[in-house]
């Protein structure tokens, strides 16, 4: 047989613009699809509003024939003072936590508005939380479609409800409450963190309401051997007010882990290594954390009362992890978060609330030594093991990159930080990857440990042209980080799914909202060498007057292992080989011979199975990238591989056996391999 190299980029386009076969999961996905329920459902025509309350306690909720989107009648909600008042709708009385629900409906104002479908929530301490799900602008009715909302065991009082910017009456239709389809994720891909496992962690970040689904849980676990809170360890999380005041201390601010607890358990329990997120940043930090005894309009404190409550902060956070989650490996943390702006200047004096351009930090210090006392007191505090990390955004804007490389070596001088974090949110037009890997490069010629800590690639074009450009971005990026391995120990992408993502509307992660992979996933494990497993068989024949024989199965079973240097940390996965030994015991021995074969899991002879180019007597994908990998000259195969690349019979291995091959994966027909007509 002989390999048609003029193909490889005929088939490589083939995989990137089909995510390997068209509709390939479509019968899970209408399964799944089958499974949704609708729980409640209101057109308002029957003068029924008895599931909603007012948040405000002023609002006058009815029906009206006023506005209507379908029908003659709507929800009205009138007398609204704020924003925030509106309807709300309770789930927590009636509906499952770890469950996916969706909610859409029709709303407009009476002019031109911005209407939000938000979620509240009581955690464990008895705080509320408020997050946004879903926004929409404009003057007429705006649908909210199959909006996602899920919440966690641990909180109560879960409330989704619509509120808009102003005090104008608001015009509910057509509201409907269903539990979500139920997917699956795809088990016979491979892992993420199994493909990389030679080069670097691979990570995800979550929310708790993320987390929730069962199915977010799995696709986790499957591909991820890092976590990272996407907000629940900022610091409008971990600070709590209440206590702080009751402590009577002007310098000591208390915090509490109870936003994190769900996402703390699951890597408990999973034995999930986690990057902790964040201690200092001009946003998401309470106001009154800046405040002269904590009072939201008092005078701004003085850079000696805020050294001390920094030190304080950072010592109370690293104190409550260790006392209530002693088993968590935090094995990074990211000290300080987007001090300079992409001209690389530090960040303008004033408050969190005000322009993007202020910092509170910046207003109390006046300079950048809030900085290095920052991570003078992380380093004091940090438990073994845990690096710190200054991480930032648009960090490849020239200036902005040596900014932070100038701040890095500084602080690696006096041996205070061990790493930079590369935030990494991308866009298919900007940059280029080549721009990426320049400051990149930079940032390894500090000889300081590099994260890609919050990875995303945007795209307004979701066409399958669209797709398979950012396809190539990403496959682009993951090269170049791949590159500069030697240097980097993690990579992190921000987010699970499309449709949960904070840049959800422009589709930046690797997975679709039904958990199915997409092109961008397949681009960055095709060309990366899956681990090899090694077999070693030893056998010991001896010659005798008299015999005994006896035979003995052994399993040996390879256990996870890290290793740890100064700079990377490299994870091998866990993986079990079966040997066979047999040994002959004899009462007089004359001779003795003893031979040990090694062979990689991905080299013994066999039967020939079609399309078993990984040699696991099976089918799946990894089949499909091991078949595209030769085509296109990267991979070489044995002999019974070469074998068993014959899914189309012409003599050739060429892009009509991966064509037959993806075929029979999607079950498009029954069997291999396909004869020539």
């Amino acid at each position: 047989m002989k390999k048609n190299n003029a193909v490889a980029g005929i088939l490589s386009a083939v995989m990137l613009s089909t995510a390997i076969v068209p509709g390939f999961f479509s019968n899970v996905q209408a399964d799944a699809a089958s499974d949704a329920k609708v729980l409640y459902s209101n057109d308002f025509e029957s003068g029924d509003v008895s599931a909603f309350t007012g948040r405000g306690g002023v609002e006058t909720i009815e029906t009206s024939t006023a506005k209507a989107h379908s029908g003659t009648s709507s929800m009205c909600i009138s007398g609204r003072e704020n924003g925030w008042n509106g309807p709300q709708y309770l789930l927590s009385n009636d509906y499952e936590p770890g469950i996916e629900y969706t909610v859409s409906a029709w709303v407009c104002a009476e002019w031109y508005n911005t209407i939000n479908l938000s979620m509240e929530y009581t955690d464990a301490g008895g705080e509320r939380h408020y997050s946004n799900l879903a926004s929409k602008g404009g003057d007429g009715w705006m649908e909210f479609s199959d909006v996602k909302v899920s919440f966690s065991d641990d909180v109560t009082n879960v409330y989704i409800y619509f509120e808009c910017s102003d005090t104008a009456n608001l015009y509910i239709d057509d509201f409907v409450f269903k539990k979500a389809a139920v997917h699956d994720i795809q088990e016979d891909i491979p892992s993420l963190k199994d493909v990389y496992a030679n080069y670097f962690k691979i990570g995800g970040a979550v929310t708790t309401s993320e987390l929730a689904p069962e199915t977010t849980k799995n696709l986790i676990k499957k591909h991820y051997n890092s976590l990272t809170a996407g907000n629940e360890l900022k610091p409008d999380s971990v600070l709590d007010y209440n206590a702080t005041i009751a402590s009577g201390s002007n310098t000591n601010p208390q915090v509490t882990l109870n936003n994190a607890r769900s996402i703390l358990n699951f890597c408990r329990d999973n034995n999930i290594p986690m990057r902790g997120h964040v201690f200092v940043w001009h946003q998401q930090t309470p106001d009154w954390f800046f405040r002269e005894n904590y009072e939201a309009n008092g005078e701004w404190a003085s850079k000696e009362v805020m050294l001390e409550r920094l030190e304080n902060y950072i010592k109370n956070v690293f104190a409550a992890l260790k006392e209530e989650y002693p088993t968590v490996e935090f094995y990074a943390y990211d000290v300080v978060n987007e001090c300079y702006l992409d001209n690389g200047s530090l960040r303008d004096p004033g408050a969190n609330n005000g322009s993007q351009q202020t910092s509170p930090w910046v207003q109390i210090f006046g300079d950048d030594s809030y900085i290095e006392a920052a991570f003078q007191f992380a380093r004091e505090y940090a438990p073994e093991g845990c690096k710190l990390y200054y991480n930032d955004f648009n960090e490849y804007m020239p200036q902005k990159t040596q900014a932070i490389y100038d701040m890095a070596m500084k602080l690696k001088e006096k041996n205070l930080i061990d790493g930079i974090g590369m935030q990494s949110h991308l866009d298919v037009g900007f940059p280029t990857a080549s721009a990426y890997e320049k400051a990149l490069s930079k940032f390894a010629s500090t000889g300081l440990d590099i994260q890609v800590t919050e990875l995303d690639i945007t795209t307004s074009d979701t066409s399958e042209a669209g797709f398979e450009k950012q396809a190539q971005i990403y496959s682009d990026i993951l090269d170049a980080c791949v590159k500069y391995a030697d240097n980097i120990s993690a990579v992190v992408f921000w987010g699970t799914t499309d449709e949960t993502s904070w840049r959800g509307d422009r589709c930046p992660l690797l997975f679709n909202g039904d958990y199915t992979a997409k092109p961008s996933y397949y681009s960055i494990i095709d060309g990366i060498d899956p681990i090899q497993t090694t077999t070693t068989t030893t056998e010991t024949t001896t010659t005798t007057t008299e015999t005994t024989t006896t035979t003995t199965e052994t399993t040996t079973t390879a256990t996870e292992t890290t290793i740890t240097t100064t700079e990377t940390t490299i994870t091998t996965t866990e993986t079990t080989s079966s040997s066979e030994t047999k040994t002959n015991t004899t009462t007089t021995t004359t001779d003795t011979t003893t031979t040990t074969t090694t062979t990689t899991s991905n080299e013994n002879p066999g039967d020939v199975i079609p399309g078993d180019l990984n040699l696991d007597k099976t089918l799946s994908m990894i089949d499909l990238v091991y078949l595209n990998k030769y085509i296109a000259g990267s991979t070489t195969l044995n002999e019974t591989q070469e074998k068993n690349a014959e899914c189309f019979i012409d003599g050739e291995i060429n892009g009509n056996d991966a064509t037959a091959l993806m075929k029979r994966i999607a079950n498009q027909i029954s069997s291999l391999p396909v004869a020539a007509n």
